[in-house]
């Protein structure tokens, strides 16, 4: 990794075993997690991290199976599931010395983030999801011709050896793509930044299939378990997203607030890279959470 986020140190921790995660940890004061998307690693929070970093102990991991984070064998579809993930988060948190903590995400990490609510309430005192939906919502929502802007959730989610071939063969355009294509302003992702996404998710295919997968498979069965059990996100919870609703046709707030009785729902203009694009938006958001 040649670019970091100033002023924060960096470590390799433990999660489980065969697993550590790069993670940068900058500030002090009560902690917060924040958990990056897709095609991206923990830098796109830099921006935001450094503000919060005044007054929080602020925690940027790369995913397992993203950035210089370990990368563990995807064939069983639980490597990669939504709730092993949050596992990792909870286990990187108490490793650092925080039994409760907040937890932002954004993309991929926001479904990890989603998880992590359900499944430890405990150790989440407060919830932000950035730009989308949960993984149940999604395969819901996305249908008929509303499915093409999701092409890439149905090409992972095929079974092992079609996508990572595919991808692998032409990584920098697949990933380079959505890059280009979700963002509003040219010069949110600076080149340098912009070329590390693209060299670390080059170098991370197989996993980042492993993760699209298994939000085909168990993490839908997981999602479907809680809902049925009336599982809800007990901490308040901040959902930022561009109104993909109103493209789409559904209610996106309504889809939140099914899940977070505690929700304020906040659409925003800027594109999906949100936190680069409008990180002092974003970083209100999150202090505005964590002050409720």
């Amino acid at each position: 990794m040649t670019i970091t986020i100033p002023d924060f140190e960096y470590r390799r921790v433990p999660v489980a075993p065969g697993v550590s995660l790069n993670t940068a940890v900058g500030g002090s004061g009560s902690p917060v997690v924040l958990l990056h998307g897709f095609p991206q690693t923990h830098l796109m929070w830099r921006h935001v991290a450094a503000a919060l970093a005044a007054d929080h102990t602020v925690i940027c991991p790369d995913l397992r199976g993203y950035g210089a984070s370990d990368k563990p064998a995807g064939d069983d579809p639980a490597a990669y599931a939504k709730r092993t993930m949050a596992a990792d988060v909870v286990a990187l948190a108490a490793a650092l010395g925080y039994d409760r903590f907040a937890l932002a995400g954004h993309d991929r990490g926001a479904l990890v983030a989603f998880r992590a609510g359900l499944d430890h309430p405990a150790a989440v005192s407060h919830l932000a999801c950035l730009d989308v939906v949960p993984t149940l919502d999604t395969w819901q929502v996305l249908h008929g011709v509303s499915a093409s802007v999701g092409f890439h959730l149905y090409l992972m989610a095929q079974p092992a050896g079609l996508p990572e071939t595919m991808i692998a063969n032409s990584a920098d355009a697949f990933f380079g793509h959505f890059l280009d294509a979700w963002g509003t302003g040219s010069d949110a992702v600076p080149a340098d930044v912009r070329a590390e996404y693209l060299r670390a998710s080059a170098a991370a295919v197989p996993s980042i299939v492993a993760d699209y997968r298994a939000s085909a498979t168990v993490d839908i069965d997981d999602d479907r378990a809680d809902l049925d059990a009336g599982n809800r996100l007990r901490m308040p919870v901040t959902v930022v997203q561009q109104d993909w609703g109103a493209r789409l046709g559904y209610d996106a707030g309504a889809v939140w607030r099914a899940w977070a009785p505690d929700l304020e729902h906040r659409t925003t203009t800027a594109g999906h890279f949100m936190a680069e694009e409008a990180p002092d938006d974003i970083a209100k958001a999150i202090t505005d959470l964590l002050a409720r």
